[in-house]
């Protein structure tokens, strides 16, 4: 094979010189590995297109290589910017707490349910007819206030013949009849009086004829007439004592008769015996209604009855006059109670012991409403609490950062429960750790300046 014809009318081509090797590259390697292939390559002059094609093909993979080395030249030199620029920035200005001892209260939680301290149905006390409903579904009512009326027709009747019996009764013992006094004294009356002024006429007789008789004048006969008198007039005199008696006591039947008249007349209105609001209103004006129909159902809603189950773990901790906070469902709210009475005994099924509290009611809750509550054991023990901002969370891994010379150090931590906007940390912290509040992006052992929040 003779020398090859030259390039575009040149010399013979040398074996390509590649430069520009990439240290550290393997585009260095693959530069020399084509310069090596280069050299033995000697096309013939009637293979010139297949020459210059080859060659184009060599370039292209030079000016590649040399291109993906200027690349690494450029890559190596921004990172190493970047570590100068990041090595001159200032530190990073973050709001910090120091942990220090907090109170923190020991709590048991507990769920039930609010009812109403005080429930009645009210019920008519007399028969009759429905006259008037004075208040509906929701009204609220004060003690005393009207809620039904029966027709009071009947009522006032039996009353007006009440008193007239009564009037009766009175003259029956010489009283007047529209008087209040009574008789004290039955020996006063005027039946009474009649009977012993014949009594002691009899008797005086009597004992006239007896001492005639001693003295022979009258006979045994006339004696014997006196002292019969005598007696009969005795036994009258008992017989209007009897009868007074009687009449006293008539006297007092119609008094009572009387007051239950009254009564009745009372009973036709049926009155809140507390303050509260109508729950259920069950019967309707118009309606004929027997003695004890239930008319309406009242509740008192404040304070109201929180009712709760405590697990039987629990139980020896609760205590009368404790402090009880509760939310209900579909309002954010947190109200307050006190614990005020105890069941006795442990349910056998359920192994809960029930637990009553007194809520005082603003005018938002009701009675039947769910409630989670937590009851207040004790509030003299004292812990770690930081802000809950202050945590950072991934994959069940809890984390704070503290400040430890200048720089930001992650911690792992083991929390507890949340108190308002706080949290509890039970292990992870010592007193005096100054931790990042809302550290956001913040990497450990980068620089910060600590501000405290």
């Amino acid at each position: 094979m003779g020398p090859r014809p030259p390039l575009h009318g040149g010399e013979g081509v040398s074996p390509l010189e590649i430069r520009g090797q990439c240290t550290g590259c393997s585009f260095g390697h693959e530069a020399k590995r084509l310069q090596e292939r280069a050299a033995w390559l000697n096309l013939p002059h009637t293979n010139r297109v297949r020459r210059e094609l080859v060659q184009l093909i060599l370039f292209l993979a030079l000016a590649g290589s040399s291109m993906l080395w200027t690349g690494c030249e450029r890559g190596d030199s921004s990172s190493s910017r970047q570590k100068t620029a990041e090595s001159a920035a200032p530190p990073r200005r973050v709001k910090t707490v120091r942990v220090a001892a907090s109170p923190l209260e020991q709590i048991v939680n507990a769920v039930g349910s609010l009812a109403a301290l005080d429930r009645a149905t009210l019920s008519t006390k007399v028969s009759g007819r429905l006259q008037t409903v004075a208040v509906d579904l929701g009204s609220v009512v004060h003690q005393g206030e009207l809620i039904a009326q029966i027709e009071p027709r009947d009522s006032q009747l039996e009353l007006q013949q009440a008193e007239a019996l009564l009037s009766q009764a009175r003259v029956r013992l010489g009283l007047t009849p529209e008087g209040t006094d009574h008789v004290t004294d039955i020996e006063k009356t005027s039946t009474v009086r009649q009977m012993r002024a014949l009594l002691d006429e009899a008797k005086a007789n009597r004992d006239r004829v007896l001492k005639l008789s001693e003295q022979g004048i009258l006979s045994a006969s006339e004696l014997e007439t006196t002292d019969a008198a005598h007696k009969v007039a005795q036994s009258r005199y008992e017989d209007a004592l009897l009868e007074v008696r009687n009449r006293q006591a008539l006297l007092a039947q119609r008094k009572a008769e009387l007051e239950i008249a009254r009564q009745q007349l009372i009973d036709t209105e049926t009155r809140a015996p507390f303050d509260g609001v109508i729950q259920e209103r069950r019967a309707n004006a118009g309606e004929f209604l027997s003695s004890g129909t239930p008319l309406v159902t009242l509740v008192r809603m404040n304070p109201l009855r929180l009712r709760l189950e405590v697990p039987e773990r629990e139980a020896g901790n609760i205590r009368v006059a404790q402090k009880v906070r509760l939310k209900v469902e579909g309002n954010t709210n947190v109200y307050t109670g006190e614990i005020k009475r105890l069941s006795p005994a442990i349910e056998e099924l359920t192994r809960m012991l029930w637990v009553e509290a007194d809520v005082v009611n603003p005018g938002e809750l009701r009675p039947g409403s769910f409630a989670k509550a937590e009851i207040v054991t004790d509030n003299t023990s004292r812990g770690i609490l930081v802000p809950v901002n202050a945590l950072s969370s991934f994959a069940g891994v809890e984390k704070v950062f503290v400040v430890r010379d200048g720089k930001a150090l992650e911690k792992r931590v083991t929390t507890g429960r949340r108190v308002g906007d706080s949290i509890e940390v039970v292990s992870g912290l010592e007193m005096g750790d100054v931790v990042i509040i809302d550290p956001g992006d913040v990497l450990s052992g980068q620089p910060v300046n600590a501000a405290d929040s």
